[in-house]
C-alpha cells in the first residue's frame, strides 16, 4: 500500500522558496510512487489547505519551513519531519526519505 504523505510549505519571504520546496516535494514523492498533498503558506496566504481527514489519513507530516506553521495544532500526535526550505529544494529526495524512515 502506497504510503500517505502531507506536508506543509513555507519560507520567510513567502514566495520562491515555499513554492520550490513543494513542487520538489512533489515531484520526488511521485517518483517514489508515494500520494502526496502539499499545503503552501506563502505570501498569497495559505493555499491547498490540508483537510482535517487528509491529515488524519496521512502516514506522515512534513514541514518544510523557515517560519511557523500556521494552525499547527491540526497536526497534532503526528509523525513530523520539519527541515529547512532550502533543503528541500536542493535535495526534496532526501527529504521525502527520512519522512518515509519515520513510518517503519
Amino acid at each position: 500500500m502506497s504510503k500517505k504523505i502531507v506536508a506543509v510549505t513555507a519560507c520567510i519571504a513567502g514566495i520562491a522558496h515555499t513554492y520550490m520546496a513543494a513542487e520538489n516535494l512533489k515531484k520526488f514523492a511521485k517518483k517514489e510512487g508515494y500520494d502526496i498533498k502539499v499545503e503552501t503558506q506563502g505570501a498569497m496566504g495559505v493555499e491547498n489547505r490540508l483537510s482535517q481527514s487528509e491529515i488524519d489519513a496521512a502516514d506522515v507530516v512534513i514541514f518544510a519551513v523557515d517560519t511557523n506553521v500556521q494552525e499547527p495544532d491540526r497536526f497534532e500526535g503526528k509523525k513530523t519531519l520539519k527541515v529547512g526550505t532550502s533543503e528541500v529544494v536542493k535535495d526534496g529526495k532526501s527529504a521525502i526519505d527520512q519522512a518515509i524512515e519515520l513510518t517503519n
